[in-house]
């Protein structure tokens, strides 16, 4: 994964743009439309202190500037030294590391929040169990780890990924499955929220993805769980 994901540093925006250009909307509202989320999950389980948070498999960083004011520390982890290069060159606030794949370089109970954002469909389901035990390990009694993940009952969902060069060996996993994940690794208060029901900016849409979260047909979820 470290080669695949090297070797599309300097492109990964326009590949994953290239996939979604069906939808007629641009990387950044997807990417929006993820912090939003991120935003109203800290305000409910966190509070109004802003937490340290570790995004792993961050690779280039594009999302990291939407979570500027919103987190008071943040630190990115990848498996592409490659893209946590770019990432450095374009977020110089942010602390950045590249890592085995195996064990998170962290201290147990190191971060507030700990997020793993359209990451573990690239993982070999066999490591599943390990990649979800070791976020609950570096995250503190309290503290919320969250994973964003394309929703595999979603046909557009479906159809995206079939269209992006880096996702052919993709293994998708259901809300359910990520529950059970998060379960198994000690975490409990565990939820589900559906997003992009409605892929459209205007704000009726927007009102209706909210008022329908529940409903397991937007195009991604996310699963969170408090340690």
């Amino acid at each position: 994964m470290k080669e695949l994901f090297d070797s599309y540093r300097s492109n990964y925006r326009d590949v994953v743009q290239s996939s979604i250009n069906f939808s007629g909307l641009p990387h950044s509202f997807f990417m929006r439309a993820k912090a939003d989320l991120l935003r109203e999950l800290i305000a409910q389980r966190l509070g109004p202190q802003k937490p340290a948070m570790l995004d792993v498999g961050c690779g280039v960083g594009s999302f990291h500037p939407l979570l500027r004011g919103m987190v008071s520390h943040l630190t990115g982890i990848d498996v592409s030294p490659a893209s946590i290069a770019q990432a450095r060159a374009d977020n110089r606030d942010v602390a950045y590391y590249a890592f085995g794949g195996s064990n998170l370089p962290f201290d147990a109970a190191s971060f507030d929040l700990v997020t793993a954002i359209c990451v573990l469909h690239h993982v070999v389901p066999a490591n599943w169990p390990h990649f979800m035990s070791e976020m609950r390990r570096v995250v503190r009694p309290g503290g919320l780890v969250c994973v964003i993940e394309h929703n595999p009952l979603n046909p557009l969902t479906r159809l995206a990924v079939a269209r992006c060069e880096f996702d052919r060996d993709a293994v998708l996993l259901g809300a359910s499955k990520a529950r059970k994940l998060m379960a198994s690794s000690g975490l409990h208060e565990i939820g589900t929220r559906y997003f992009l029901l409605l892929p459209s900016e205007a704000e009726p849409a927007r009102r209706v993805d909210t008022t329908l979260s529940n409903v397991p047909l937007g195009a991604q979820y996310a699963a969170f769980g408090t340690a």
